[in-house]
């Protein structure tokens, strides 16, 4: 049994404020008991500008950002899921949507680029548009953070739609999926439930899935709904707007007996 936390901001283009913010619910979460705590995507910087969040970037292992994660981390004592910060990935226009996981003593432990990159219209007329590729460089691989407690598949949003993914991350034991999000308002409330509900169901995986949630700038609202969802796609815990924390104890061995009483993984064929 292991109580986690997903940690729902509405972050702006303050990055200061914004640690505080992160500092804040971090603490909640810390006095409702939760070992692993997963912050949202970009909860350090949310802007109308896309190049804002490459003029603040940082080199692996160095910078401000990093430093409050792995020092919140070692302060609390817990595992701490640092959704997305802007990381150097080699090009001075781009940078790694990067998901950093720190262990209790503040090291980082495992480290996730997203791969699957934003570039739609997300409406029929082309008036909300996004493209991610122009700001942010797409990672090549999956990681599966190892923790005493599970092995995590890390994904990053917009990762959340494609289910291939999380089926490549199966057969190396994942029992947690972790989607630290900026789901857009348009997108967000036809599926964000959907599809949280459906990785959980389908992986018969624990999904803890932390969004941004409120009108992080002029021109961006996000959804938020941040969820704890378990693998038959029942809500341990949800946050509806604004920010706030989802806590929830995930029985590890309960999650094992219904794989093994309901062997769906064990059914693929290809």
């Amino acid at each position: 049994m292991v109580r986690v936390a997903a940690i729902q901001m509405v972050s702006t283009a303050n990055v200061s404020d914004n640690l505080s913010s992160a500092a804040q619910l971090i603490q909640e979460a810390v006095n409702d008991g939760a070992k692993f705590i997963l912050l949202p995507e970009y909860f350090p910087i949310i802007s109308d500008n896309p190049q804002d969040k490459v003029h603040i970037r940082e080199a692996d292992g160095k910078g401000p950002i990093q430093e409050f994660l792995g020092q919140q981390a070692k302060q609390h004592s817990i595992w701490l899921m640092g959704g997305s910060i802007p990381l150097e990935c080699g090009d001075e226009s781009r940078v790694y949507n990067s998901c950093l996981l720190y262990n209790p003593q503040g090291q980082c432990v495992s480290r996730y680029e997203k791969m699957h990159l934003f570039d739609v219209y997300v409406d029929k007329e082309g008036k909300e548009s996004y493209n991610e590729s122009a700001t942010i460089a797409a990672g090549d691989h999956t990681v599966i953070a190892e923790t005493p407690f599970a092995k995590i598949g890390m994904s990053i949003c917009y990762d959340i739609r494609f289910p291939e993914l999380f089926r490549n991350m199966l057969d190396e034991g994942i029992t947690i999926i972790t989607v630290p999000s900026a789901f857009t308002v348009t997108t967000g409330k036809r599926h964000w439930e959907l599809l949280i509900r459906a990785r959980a169901v389908e992986n018969l995986c624990f999904v803890i899935a932390a969004n941004q949630g409120g009108q992080n700038t002029e021109h961006r609202a996000t959804w938020g709904h941040s969820m704890i969802i378990d693998p038959w796609g029942d809500i341990l815990a949800s946050v509806d707007h604004g920010p706030g924390i989802a806590c929830a104890d995930l029985d590890l061995d309960h999650l094992l007996k219904i794989r093994n009483s309901f062997p769906a993984l064990q059914h693929r064929k290809l």
